[in-house]
């Protein structure tokens, strides 16, 4: 009998969840926080001011030291889990602008 090595592919794969959960964490804190300022944005001008923020760096308090690479596909998935949570919605009238 012989016992094999645990497999490294398993850990790289955990860890690369790990960090896209923690990128889909960030996003969704940075949008909340944007938009509670605004009340409400343009989803356009949403995506932009995130990934202006992503790039500068300027995630707020205690991250302004992380910096990373978003795109908007990241953004504009991060907006659509957070309207299917209820944190966020469009106005009726106007469903390209959204609010806290």
């Amino acid at each position: 009998l012989r016992l094999l090595p645990r497999q490294r592919y398993l850990r790289a794969e955990r860890a690369e969840v790990s960090a896209l959960e923690r990128k889909r964490n960030v996003l969704c804190c940075l949008i909340t926080r944007i938009l509670k300022v605004e009340k409400q944005l343009h989803i356009d001008n949403l995506v932009f001011r995130v990934i202006d923020a992503c790039q500068k760096g300027e995630l707020g308090p205690g991250l302004q030291f992380l910096s990373f690479c978003c795109h908007s596909v990241d953004v504009l998935s991060c907006v659509l889990h957070l309207l299917n949570q209820g944190y966020l919605r469009r106005q009726e009238e106007r469903p390209h602008v959204l609010e806290y």
